[in-house]
């Protein structure tokens, strides 16, 4: 990857659609596109141009507009154009491959967000929220990444590196000069501003890791339960799709379903699974042991049963969610403890399911927080930075422990700089731009 190359991609997803939109970025982003153009530009910032797009022989691949944002107000902070054609496919290939034998380079993935990085745009975090509001599969995620992306996670991992700094500034000072020429050390007060300063927010946003990570990847949730109890209805109710065959034929459904819904915000994966009872044939016993294994592996499990059919009550204890079906059939019943009666058909109780799976789901209430940790990877590095600040603290004794007290507390900075792009640079955006597509 050379940042003095000249890069051209594709920004729009693949596929026919109304507009294609082609970007270029680099020293030579006007050049290139005016010999794409075969005469020269007036180029305005911001301003959009009709132009015509030509082969090698002058005839007119497309047309459309352009726009042209200078370096250093582009997205890459280099000169930038956009070609904003016709979104067939073959057109587009048509015009990249043009631009790439005028002299362009094909971006690889990601290229346009590390460039915009490295130019200082933004930062790593914020880079990283590119990709999830690409990957948001609900709103509630999408506006989660846009937070990102407008710097608040990233700008509070700076608050605690900027106190690690003032913490550790202030043990160099108690190391290299007298007592005379600097306040005496006061351990208790130390131990009290890192835990007020440090450790207890970033415990706290740690706490938000669960959840946050869960918007983006989402939540399985297995239903599961005896034959004809009514849990390929629910899985349509819930999701307010026809997707599984409902049917008063006992185990009718011999194989794992599933479709997405959400709750709350927080995207869901239901997966209706096939009756437990003792099989009658080999494709049923494969069906109902794939049930259990779906069970097993759900972040939630439903389980379902039949208000008058008292032998489909057993085997829930295990169940995240015990609810009670088919209650208007029975309105005489004393509903069990710990199930939640609805009725499918009518939609009784309904509302109140869904309550339930988001409040489990969410875990706590996080309707106050501004801002989520919302991938593994900032997990893992708060997790480190944690360890090394709560060391260091451990080890505050007196004037003969602060170098390894210092030592561990520089160790916390580096991680938490690894978060926003700071320190090993290269080795980090390997790692993180591997996961984008072309087109950013």
């Amino acid at each position: 990857m050379h940042g003095k190359d000249t890069i051209a991609a594709l920004a729009t997803a693949p596929g026919r659609a109304g507009i294609g939109i082609i970007r270029v970025s680099g020293p030579k982003a006007c050049q290139l596109v005016e010999r794409l153009v075969a005469a020269p530009v007036a180029w305005k910032p911001r301003v959009a141009m009709m132009a015509s797009w030509r082969d090698e022989d002058g005839q007119v691949l497309d047309q459309g507009l352009m726009l042209f944002f200078p370096a250093p107000h582009s997205y890459t902070g280099e000169d930038v154009v956009e070609l904003h054609a016709h979104g067939s496919p073959v057109l587009l290939r048509a015009l990249l491959s043009r631009l790439y034998a005028l002299g362009c380079r094909p971006a690889e993935p990601g290229e346009f967000t590390r460039r915009a990085l490295l130019h200082g745009k933004m930062d790593l975090s914020q880079a990283e929220a590119v990709i999830a509001c690409i990957d948001a599969a609900t709103v509630r995620a999408g506006k989660q990444a846009q937070r990102h992306l407008q710097g608040v996670f990233g700008d509070k991992v700076a608050q605690f590196m900027e106190e690690i700094t003032e913490l550790l500034a202030y043990i160099e000072a108690c190391l290299d000069f007298s007592e005379e020429e600097i306040p005496a050390l006061d351990l208790v007060s130390l131990r009290q501003r890192v835990q007020s300063k440090l450790i207890d927010p970033i415990q706290r946003l740690l706490g938000t890791s669960s959840f946050g990570m869960r918007l983006f990847e989402g939540a399985r949730v297995a239903i599961i339960g005896a034959p004809n109890v009514g849990k390929s209805s629910l899985l349509n109710a819930l999701t307010g799709q026809e997707r599984a065959i409902v049917s008063d034929v006992p185990g009718t459904t011999r194989d794992v379903l599933d479709a997405d819904f959400e709750i709350h915000g927080i995207p869901v994966r239901l997966v209706d699974t096939a009756g437990l009872r003792r099989a009658s044939d080999q494709v049923e016993r494969e069906g109902i042991r794939r049930a259990r294994r779906e069970a097993e592996q759900a972040d939630l499990v439903i389980f379902v049963a039949d208000a008058g059919r008292e032998e489909t009550w057993r085997d829930g204890d295990s169940a995240s969610v015990k609810v009670m079906n088919k209650v208007d059939l029975c309105p005489d019943l004393a509903c069990p403890s710990g199930f939640i009666p609805i009725s499918v058909r009518t939609g009784a109780g309904m509302s109140r399911l869904r309550s339930c799976l988001a409040s489990m789901l969410e875990e706590r209430d996080f309707s106050h927080e501004d801002i989520f940790v919302t991938c593994q990877r900032h997990a893992h590095l708060l997790n480190e930075a944690l360890l090394y600040l709560r060391e260091g603290a451990a080890l505050l004794g007196g004037e003969d422990t602060l170098d390894l007290v210092a030592s561990r507390w520089r160790s916390a900075y580096g991680s938490l700089g690894e978060i926003i792009g700071v320190g090993d640079v290269e080795r980090i955006l390997d790692r993180v731009f591997s996961r984008f597509c072309i087109g950013k």
